[in-house]
């Protein structure tokens, strides 16, 4: 019995099936339905729903009409929340009014870069703007401020707050000060106005890091020619071709993709300069400091202190990984034997397939998407007590026709909320795999229910043929896995206030859950229950899954080192200002941090594109898979199924969002707290070879 039936059965035995009777009819197996094609049963007399079952979203000016709704709705709240007397009162109508204007613009935000309609997405962006504005106003609403101020200033009313309506209040208060409502009002407008500035630069910045540099055709050697796109008697180069097996072409891709943009130079260091002084203005001691406030590392002293003490100690072991690409550039290419930039990620990639074998087509054919989703299913069956549920959307419910939309459902607690699964390849939408939160939870003080969240999954796999499933690569089911952790995030918090629901937590903390599902997607126990031959039923080898995991650890010292010069990099950007230049502290930085030589003439700041939406805060993603590591290697690696452990994992990390600081998550799920080394050597211990594997590789 599959575990979506199997789940079915439970709950129908405890009496929640009278509940959920009307959704089941509509509800089933999460594998079939991603393994074909979608068949859309279009009913001409049903009306249509809308977008996400927003009913005024049935055609691009539905967005008119829902922000005009959201913002009188806004008038109303603002009223309430700075009229009420100080208490629970002021917060709850404080994430009220948050909450109303999120479901539109988080919404927007979503459909302005995924929907195929132009129209749509044009209206979903003038939404945006419109709701994002108001959202500023907000910020240096000075009544409002007061309001909080009143319930904050008062030790008696804040001694009755529960710590999750204390921390929400005090996050709220944040907000305000990082707008500088606490200045006078001279200053205050010039805080305003840095942060307009700032959207204007961050927008051109973004937009400018993802732009091709061009180049005279009769400059490139002809016999590469087809490697790149053509626009007249020049070459567009758009991207670094970083795996090619042609030295030539991946250095000139490198040198023509990274040449600098003196006006998106200049962009960076007017945003920088932005940054700081808008930071300086609100009172904090550069960008970085304000940016970590709440964060488990808290201050970018801590930051510097564990990229340094990371880099100490796979000094080693990186001079190492260099010295074997070194090795493999010679015996590939005699005659132009030193290694630069742009061999790193091709060389890397030979050295583990050499050594491996892990061809990904040798691989695909035991991952169909439908597989990988049971698989998904039946550890969060086992976990949680949780089933992935196939539902029909409404018509006009989703922006196209291949998008999946799943029921999460609990075997006692019942509907959870709902996941839509964009996981297909189509002409303009963005090549990014990301989780978009469109709907957040919240428990509804005026119904006294709960408000489900609602999300969005967002990938680039193959369509299914009628020969076969979507298949996937090992690291696209990774990938799969990953993002999946952000949508269980979501799912599984059951927050009271939507501003700190699911992934709404610090930056550090909100890829831990992720990175945790990459573990159990290379752990055999976890795969076994659900790679199979598409074709034979075969179970996927357990050597393979074995040969996977050791390959990832060959020049994983040379690849966490480049993690750590960019993290390096975002830190010294936004601390205090040095009289030099972006490229000049790039220069320097990558030589103390990373070791291969600078290349005259390029700028690959210019592509940093992290640095608008992880400014200061690019180091999160070693931190948090620190911290996954820990949680795996203590909790999940003797048992990853151990449904007592699922149960610890979703009440100290998963079931809080923001609301609870997150190195207190860390400690409540670890039962100690970790220092800087335990995240240090958890990074490096990660590279330590499975001597077991060579073992079954020489029986095999």
């Amino acid at each position: 019995m599959s575990a979506s039936k199997k789940l079915l059965h439970l709950m129908k035995h405890r009496g929640f099936w009278s509940h959920v009777q009307r959704n089941v009819t509509t509800w089933s197996p999460v594998g079939a339905a991603f393994n074909t094609k979608t068949q859309r049963r279009f009913n001409l007399s049903e009306k249509n729903k809308g977008l996400f079952g927003v009913p005024e979203l049935n055609c691009p000016a539905g967005f008119q009409v829902a922000t005009k709704k959201a913002l009188r709705d806004m008038d109303r709240l603002l009223e309430k929340a700075c009229s009420c007397p100080p208490g629970v009162e002021t917060i709850d109508s404080f994430d009220q009014l948050s909450d109303g204007l999120c479901k539109v613009a988080d919404l927007a935000d979503f459909i302005k870069v995924a929907h195929p309609d132009p129209a749509f997405r044009e209206a979903a962006e003038k939404s945006c703007i419109e709701i994002g504005t108001v959202v500023e106003k907000l910020n240096t609403n000075v009544e409002l401020c007061q309001s909080l101020k009143k319930l904050l200033d008062n030790p008696d009313i804040l001694a009755q707050l529960d710590p999750d309506t204390r921390r929400v209040a005090e996050l709220f208060m944040f907000d305000f000060e990082i707008s500088g409502i606490h200045l006078h009002d001279k200053l205050r407008k010039e805080a305003v106005a840095l942060h307009v500035k700032l959207l204007d630069l961050n927008n051109e910045f973004l937009v400018g890091s993802h732009l091709p540099n061009r180049i005279a055709r009769s400059v490139i050697p002809d016999h590469l020619h087809q490697q790149f796109g053509s626009e007249g008697s020049f070459i567009q180069v758009a991207g670094l071709h970083a795996d090619s097996p042609d030295d030539l072409l991946r250095e000139i891709a490198y040198r023509v993709y990274l040449y600098p943009n003196a006006d998106l130079m200049e962009c960076l260091e007017e945003l920088l300069k932005c940054r700081y002084k808008l930071a300086k203005l609100v009172g904090y001691e550069s960008y970085g400091h304000r940016a970590l406030k709440g964060t488990m590392a808290k201050t970018p002293e801590t930051v510097v202190s564990f990229l340094q003490l990371l880099t100490d100690k796979l000094s080693d072991r990186t001079a190492k990984d260099f010295q074997m690409m070194r090795d493999m550039k010679k015996k590939l290419n005699p005659h132009n034997s030193e290694l630069m930039p742009w061999d790193h990620p091709f060389l890397s990639g030979v050295l583990r397939a050499e050594r491996y074998n892990i061809e990904p087509s040798l691989y695909s054919p035991y991952l169909s998407l439908g597989a990988c989703m049971e698989g998904l299913n039946n550890l969060f069956s086992q976990l949680y007590g949780v089933a992935l549920m196939s539902e029909h959307p409404g018509p006009g419910e989703v922006w196209c026709e291949d998008v999946r939309k799943l029921a999460v459902v609990h075997e006692t607690d019942g509907l959870l909320g709902y996941i839509y699964c964009d996981f297909f390849q189509r002409s303009n939408k963005p090549h990014q795999d990301c989780h978009f939160t469109i709907r957040g939870g919240r428990r509804c003080q005026e119904t006294g229910q709960y408000q489900l969240p609602v999300v969005v999954l967002m990938l680039s796999l193959p369509q299914p043929t009628t020969r076969a499933p979507t298949l996937l690569s090992p690291g696209m089911m990774e990938n799969l896995f990953h993002e999946m952790g952000h949508a269980m995030h979501s799912m599984l918090g059951r927050t009271r206030y939507q501003h700190v629901t699911g992934t709404r937590c610090a930056t550090d903390f909100a890829e831990v859950p992720s990175i945790l599902m990459e573990y159990f997607a290379t752990d055999y126990r976890v795969i076994s229950q659900f790679a199979r031959h598409y074709e034979t039923g075969q179970p996927l080898p357990e050597s393979m899954v074995s040969r996977l995991c050791e390959s990832k650890k060959v020049c994983g010292a040379a690849d966490t080192q480049l993690q750590v010069f960019y993290a390096v990099l975002d830190q010294v950007y936004h601390g205090k200002p040095q009289n030099r230049s972006t490229t000049d502290i790039l220069k320097e930085m990558q030589q103390k941090f990373y070791g291969l030589p600078y290349t005259s003439n390029t700028a690959w700041q210019l592509r940093f594109s992290h640095l608008i939406g992880y400014g200061a805060k690019y180091y999160s993603y070693l931190m948090s898979r620190a911290v996954a590591s820990m949680v795996w290697k203590q909790c999940f690696v003797q048992d990853p199924l151990n449904r007592d452990m699922g149960e610890r994992y979703r009440r100290e990390m998963l079931a809080h969002g923001g609301s609870k600081e997150p190195m207190l998550m860390v400690e409540g799920m670890l039962q100690r707290r970790p220092t800087i080394e335990d995240f240090v050597d958890a990074l490096v211990s990660e590279l330590n070879p499975n001597f077991e594997t060579f073992i079954m590789d020489s029986e095999s």
